[in-house]
């Protein structure tokens, strides 16, 4: 199942998603995650999906992708879906057994909550698939800029930095986990099988070679990171300057257009 897991990738493409400015993608990618959340009934959470589908394909990224990255949160889902199955008694009761009941109420909550994580991993997703971790940073660091005024000058860059090697090396630990794992299983280790305590016991051969090769790792980046002479943000120049173009103005537009639509459908239903 790690293997399936594609967050933290970059798909190089030039679609329309691709060219938008880093930060004209984040700062919507906040707006649709706001409003995934504003939505208050099933037309609205409707239109905040057509938004990001259509997103999705105008990115070209494949849809293979996307549907790696359900399949491995697929059990979140589930247990989300199963929480909320009890959690609302509102509606005509379905099934019933010992105190709890599953009711008409219970059952849309449960699928209207699944839905939300769905639009929120799509989301999330799209925003690593389209932008480079180089432009992340930059976005990142620009956006929260305006700390620069209250004397986090410098916190402002580490900050951006921390998130985005975060963000690229979450393939890489998934990589190396799963390299682990089959070492383990090739040296007769028995991780898929027996009670959940065994289980859980059988995960400390592969937690202490992960520490270990991420430990390593991080030394090795700080090393490079040395020998390139790198001091943080200060006197940094950008070989690629963030600017925004129409593309953006339209971005913005259209996703101004459906959060006032979500608003005022959350108003009259």
């Amino acid at each position: 199942m790690l293997k399936d897991i594609t967050f933290g990738q970059y798909y190089e493409n030039d679609s329309f998603v691709h060219k938008l400015d880093p930060r004209t993608k984040m700062l919507l990618l906040i707006a649709v995650i706001v409003f995934i959340f504003v939505s208050q009934n099933a037309v609205a959470l409707s239109l905040v999906a057509l938004l990001i589908l259509f997103s999705v394909l105008l990115s070209k990224v494949p849809l293979k992708m996307y549907f790696k990255n359900l399949k491995a949160v697929f059990p979140i889902i589930i247990f989300t879906m199963i929480i909320n199955l009890f959690y609302n008694a509102s509606g005509d009761v379905l099934v019933s057994f010992w105190k709890l009941s599953i009711t008409t109420g219970s059952l849309y909550r449960a699928f209207y909550m699944a839905a939300r994580i769905l639009l929120l991993i799509i989301a999330s997703a799209e925003l690593t698939y389209t932008t480079t971790p180089n432009d992340l940073t930059d976005a990142i660091e620009k956006l929260l800029s305006p700390l620069k005024f209250i004397g986090l000058k410098n916190a402002v860059h580490t900050l951006a930095m921390m998130m985005t090697i975060a963000l690229r090396f979450i393939p890489t630990l998934i990589e190396e986990t799963q390299k682990i794992m089959n070492a383990q299983k090739a040296r007769g280790a028995d991780l898929e099988s027996g009670k959940l305590i065994d289980r859980i016991k059988a995960l400390i051969p592969i937690l202490i070679p992960l520490l270990i090769s991420s430990v390593r790792r991080a030394y090795e980046l700080a090393e490079a990171m040395e020998c390139r002479c790198y001091n943080g943000g200060e006197g940094r120049q950008r070989m690629k300057q963030l600017k925004y173009h129409s593309n953006d103005f339209i971005a913005f537009a259209v996703v101004v257009v459906v959060c006032a639509t979500v608003v005022a459908v959350n108003m009259i239903l």
